[in-house]
């Protein structure tokens, strides 16, 4: 498995910026100002987001009188969705193997209750057997022969 970029899914785990990286998806590009008006945050905050996902490498910018122009890097958001796969399928595995430590368990636990069921009914027959008169003077008392 190749190494998790932190900064990358830090960069994600946010729901403004990903309802930003939906936008310019989308839109194909969008500068602070056009996201700000789609979105309930102000142009400074969608800024401050806008400059997170550069960090990260999600969304590249390039000079637009004023402004900047962002749009979606998409080598890097197809390496997120690659390191999205992998901790999926690595998280499915180990999923995998807790059922079957689990299962396992269960079929174990289930396989030692059941002698323990059978000598408790082993041991209550015994105990009937006991308690039931086997010898003629133990039947009437009173006869002796």
């Amino acid at each position: 498995m190749s190494v998790i970029d932190d900064d990358l899914w830090s960069a994600i785990g946010d729901p403004t910026r990903r309802r930003m990286l939906d936008l310019l998806l989308v839109e194909g590009n969008g500068t602070a100002t056009s996201l700000s008006q789609q979105m309930s945050v102000t142009r400074q905050a969608v800024a401050k987001h806008l400059t997170v996902l550069d960090r990260a490498g999600l969304v590249r910018s390039a000079p637009a009188g004023r402004e900047r122009r962002y749009h979606v890097d998409d080598a890097q958001l197809a390496r997120a969705v690659a390191q999205l796969n992998q901790v999926g399928s690595a998280w499915d595995a180990r999923l995998r193997r807790i059922k079957f430590i689990a299962e396992a368990i269960q079929k174990n636990e289930s396989t030692q209750s059941q002698p323990t069921q059978k000598s408790q009914s082993t041991q209550k027959s015994q105990s009937t057997q006991k308690s039931q008169p086997t010898q003629k003077s133990e039947l009437n008392p009173k006869s002796k022969s």
